[in-house]
């Protein structure tokens, strides 16, 4: 019996299949259409709070152990917790002797820069927020707080040449406080922007207006919230020596 005969049919479809090398076809696929680009948010802050820990683990981590890194951890804590007291002087020095011991926190120590300014050490505290600034390019505080020192150095002008820009703070308050030091403005609208909003932004403002009118060396303002600072101090006992 003569064997039967088969026809075999090429597959068809609907999808080209244009033959690669060695003559094999493969098919080609198009990548799927991704979602448009989205406009720019808020970058939320990382709390500052959060940074010294990490940098410290870290360190931990390279060295092999805790050592230096867990003792300028409690430096760092107790200068923290004389700088609170009102000693600024001894809180500054907890903070150079947790650099002298892990000197990779440098960069994260914004409390040291706190210490510097209230020191009247302008130009080692710019210093100070500008390596804050380096490491977490976010921080819009950070960024104020070098432009306040550099204001009592050079002017205000000058320092708003100067001034760090970081990217947009998540915080409403905040927002409005970077603004005001980078543009100019009003600091009494800045208040009055946030006079019914949360404690926070209640604080926030009051501090920050009370700062740009030291910027301008304009302490006798006659802003009301201003003289709050003072009222505060008198009813806590505090010193204003």
């Amino acid at each position: 019996m003569a064997p039967a005969s088969l026809t075999l049919h090429p597959l068809t479809t609907s999808i080209p299949f244009p033959t690669g090398a060695g003559g094999r076809s493969r098919p080609q696929w198009a990548p799927p259409a991704g979602p448009s680009p989205l406009p720019p948010v808020a970058t939320p802050a990382v709390p500052r709070r959060l940074l010294l820990p990490a940098a410290a683990g870290i360190w931990d981590f390279i060295s092999g152990g805790p050592g230096g890194a867990a003792a300028a951890s409690l430096a760092v804590r107790r200068g923290m917790q004389l700088f609170r007291q009102g000693d600024v002087a001894a809180s500054l020095a907890e903070f150079d002797k947790a650099i002298e011991m892990d000197p990779r926190q440098k960069q994260y120590l914004w409390q040291r820069g706190l210490s510097l300014y209230y020191l009247d050490r302008f130009e080692e505290g710019a210093e100070q927020f500008r390596l804050d600034v380096a490491a977490n390019p976010n921080d819009t505080e950070e960024s104020i707080w070098c432009f306040l020192c550099e204001a009592q150095l050079y002017g205000v002008e000058e320092a708003r040449k100067r001034f760090l820009e970081v990217g947009l703070d998540s915080r409403p308050v905040m927002r409005e406080a970077y603004a005001l030091f980078k543009d100019g403005g009003d600091p009494e609208k800045l208040i009055s922007n946030f006079s019914r909003g949360t404690d926070g932004e209640i604080f926030y403002s009051s501090l920050y207006a009370g700062l740009y009118y030291e910027s301008q060396k304009d302490v006798e303002s006659g802003d009301y919230m201003a003289s709050l600072a003072f009222v505060h101090c008198q009813c806590r006992n505090w010193s204003l020596d």
